[in-house]
């Protein structure tokens, strides 16, 4: 049995070969610029403002790395942070922080995301897509209530969307 199973093992090795040789070596990935991330992080704060919130807000890359952190005069101490980790959460797990808010609650299946470092799963962190891939997150902390957030982090997608479709 141990044989026929060695032998299968290497035919699906010597089928599957051609496939994998056929593969590019390479791949090309889409990021934004520090300029249009700051552009988004700044139409962010801005509709705060507007709205009366002071909040920080991040930008980080499709990897999670931080970009561009602005943090409003008064917003609160932990709010950069939270925002660079909202945006975090959202690219990490390629959800929107307010969907993995709703998977995540006790007893679902999913609820031990919240455990995990890093995760912030409130309402706020929203991923950046173009051309059918994500390219960034952007987070917001401050405002009262995730759903404050993440209107202000869509104002800053909006901001920049015209610049997103390649």
């Amino acid at each position: 049995m141990s044989n026929a199973l060695s032998r299968l093992a290497l035919l699906a090795a010597l089928v599957s070969a051609p496939a994998i040789a056929a593969e590019p070596a390479t791949i090309s990935l889409k990021a934004l610029t520090p300029e249009t991330a700051l552009k988004a992080a700044q139409a962010a704060l801005a509709k705060c403002r507007a709205d009366g919130f002071q909040v920080a807000v991040a930008v980080v890359d499709r990897s999670g790395l931080a970009q561009v952190m602005l943090r409003d005069r008064y917003a609160g101490a932990h709010t950069p942070e939270t925002a660079v980790n909202k945006a975090w959460t959202a690219v990490s797990f390629r959800t929107n922080t307010t969907d993995l808010l709703k998977i995540t609650q006790p007893g679902q299946p999913s609820s031990g995301i919240r455990n995990l470092p890093r995760v912030v799963a409130v309402g706020g962190g929203v991923m950046i897509e173009a051309g059918g891939s994500i390219v960034a997150g952007i987070g917001v902390s401050g405002a009262p209530g995730g759903d404050a957030d993440d209107v202000c982090a869509r104002a800053g997608i909006k901001a920049v969307a015209d610049s997103l479709e390649f």
